[in-house]
Formats: C-alpha cells, structure tokens, sequence
C-alpha cells in the first residue's frame, strides 16, 4: 500500500505573506513599506490584500488594495512567474479625501511553488505604482516544494 499523494489536477492551495515597498507616482505621490496577505484559492487563482503606511504628499498615510489575482505557472519551482490581477484601492490621509481607485497589476514572482521569493510589480491605480518585496508561502503537507 502506497501513501496518498496529489491527485491529478489538485489544485495547489496556499498561504501567503509578503513584505515590501510600494512607490506610487502621481499627483500625490505615495510611498511607504507594505505588507500583504495572500490566499491561493484554485490552481491559477489568489486573491490578495494589502496594507501601506507611508508618506503621502508630506502626511501619514495609507493604502489599502485587494486584488484578484491569475498566475501563470503558480507549482514553478525553478525561474519566475508571471501573474496579473485587478481590484480595488483606497488611499487617504489626514486632513484629506480618501479616494477608491480601479487597479491593474502586472507581476512576476520568483519560484512561485517554492516557500519563499521576490516579488515585483507594476500597476495603475491612484497612479502609476510600482512594489517589491519577499514573499512567505505555506503549502498543504501534500506538496513537497
């Protein structure tokens, strides 16, 4: 008797935590350190969230995006993978009106099937914005990455 292993077109779950920075060009520029929380939800699919604090045109401020993300090649575990997502952000600031922008992304991970990487990213929402970081992954015990 064998153990139980992936079945065929299991999808790869995961959870994920990322640490970076996010610059945002616009008539009010942002930038700031940032933190995002992840869930692979099927195969192809993460939907992710994240938080900034930072300078905001001279103030504290904060932006706040969730996306719905598409990967690529999400079980790579040698090379990078690409993914792109839309969603929504909010960004504010104290003694001015937070605004919700539309947002698109486009970005590319480093071995997205293995427990940790880089991450890059370019998007337009609220501006031109640009991040980078390191991301944690969780795999289920059935995936040996």
């Amino acid at each position: 008797m064998s153990a139980a292993g992936p079945l065929c077109g299991q999808a790869l779950r995961a959870t994920e935590i990322g640490v970076g920075a996010v610059v945002v060009l616009a008539d009010r520029d942002f930038f700031g350190p940032e933190l995002r929380v992840a869930r692979r939800t099927t195969g192809q699919g993460r939907l992710s969230f994240a938080a900034a604090c930072g300078d905001y045109e001279h103030s504290l401020g904060v932006r706040l995006e969730a996306t719905a993300q598409f990967m690529l090649r999400p079980a790579e575990r040698t090379g990078a993978g690409p993914y792109g997502g839309l969603g929504l952000t909010f960004v504010g600031a104290e003694g001015t009106a937070g605004a919700t922008y539309l947002t698109t992304l486009l970005g590319v991970e480093q071995r997205p099937g293995t427990h940790s990487g880089w991450y890059a990213e370019v998007g337009l929402g609220g501006g031109v914005r640009f991040g980078a970081g390191w991301r944690f992954r969780r795999f289920p015990k059935w995936w040996s990455p």
